[in-house]
């Protein structure tokens, strides 16, 4: 029976420890630290909510729904902490001679949520209701930190995707982009534009990573979307800086590298494999000739300038986009984004089939 004790409070201690690293990787740790629990959680959650977010019902009702999944996936992850904590505390007073499982379960419970109905007996026991009550305080004290910390990323991030709308349109085209740009800015504005997302695309990687929760927080709007809004810019540059005839500048590149690294880092965290260094035509894209040469002609009949041996053009385009193509689709079709010109509109459903067991 002392085995047994020894036991089962060794395996008390293994889980505090193993429950306390993940709030650690979670609330504490700037980077991208996969973490086991958090997986099964959110994994659950998609499970309840997957009967109301098929692909059979309308768009707006799946959105409506799927707007709760992260913030509720989120707060699960409290009382599943708490949980693993009591059941590990009351192993340990079990094994200091509390006689019933049900008197250690209270024991811990009580400590827990210190809410002192059970008084300790001896030391040990003491001890081990005041680390457990300190356990419980801090982790709570811990969540509610953390949730400003998210809640801010996610306004920055939603800022840029908002005031994009007003420049590529709902939901966020590349082409209405460009078009916009040269209508009312002219195309050496663009310029600017590419330097603003470069930077948004570094603070996504950062946040979407050391925050991952925020991959599923969906914007107010429903037609809005950081992943749709992602794929137009970086389509908008790829085409300025394979198609536009204007003045060569770095901006367009920088962006787009910025964008494909800060996708494959998120889709990373996933665990979606990809090329890290893929080459068109080896690796096809997900976009059409035809539909290049249809985005060609619109935008040759706006009277923008383009670069004449469209071959060529077609060929640096398909070269920018093989960078970002997968995984692009892969996050738009993750997190239920909405309909977008060369985004979702061409999933394949890689993270349902990839993913059932995996999502976050």
């Amino acid at each position: 029976m002392i085995i047994l004790r020894v036991i089962v409070f060794s395996l008390g201690v293994a889980l505090v420890v193993t429950t306390l690293l993940s709030v650690t990787r979670v609330l504490l740790v700037p980077r991208s630290t996969p973490d086991p629990l958090v997986r099964i959680v959110f994994m659950a959650m998609r499970s309840l909510f997957r009967p109301w977010t098929n692909s059979s019902r309308p768009y707006a009702e799946r959105d409506r729904v799927m707007a709760f999944y992260a913030p509720l996936s989120l707060l699960a992850l409290l009382p599943a902490w708490l949980a693993l904590i009591l059941v590990a505390y009351a192993g340990m007073f079990w094994a200091l001679d509390i006689p019933t499982w049900y008197e250690a379960v209270r024991a811990s419970g009580s400590s827990l949520f210190t809410l002192g109905f059970v008084q300790a007996d001896d030391l040990p026991q003491t001890i081990l209701m005041i680390s457990e009550a300190a356990i419980g305080l801090i982790l709570v004290a811990l969540l509610i930190a953390y949730l400003p910390t998210m809640y801010s990323a996610f306004s920055k991030r939603e800022a840029a995707v908002t005031m994009l709308e007003v420049r590529a349109g709902s939901p966020p085209s590349a082409v209405e982009m460009i078009e916009r740009f040269h209508r009312n800015h002219g195309l050496d504005r663009l310029n600017d534009a590419w330097r603003t997302w470069e930077t948004w695309f570094a603070e996504v990687e950062e946040s979407h990573t050391s925050l991952p929760a925020l991959v599923f927080f969906r914007s107010p709007h429903p037609n809005r979307s950081w992943i749709t809004a992602a794929g137009a810019v970086l389509d908008a540059a790829s085409l300025t800086a394979s198609t536009l005839d204007v003045p060569r500048d770095a901006s367009a590149n920088l962006c787009i590298r910025a964008g494909f690294i800060a996708l494959r880092s998120i889709a990373s965290y996933f665990e979606f494999p990809f090329n890290p260094d893929p080459h068109y035509p080896d690796d096809p894209i997900n976009v059409t000739r035809d539909e290049f040469d249809a985005v060609y002609a619109r935008l040759a009949s706006e009277g923008i300038p383009l670069k004449s041996d469209r071959e060529q053009a077609w060929r640096d385009y398909a070269g920018w986009r093989v960078n970002y193509d997968s995984v692009l689709l892969f996050l738009a079709d993750l997190t239920m984004a909405p309909q977008a010109p060369w985004s979702l509109d061409r999933s394949h459903g890689q993270a349902s089939k990839r993913f059932g067991r995996l999502e976050h």
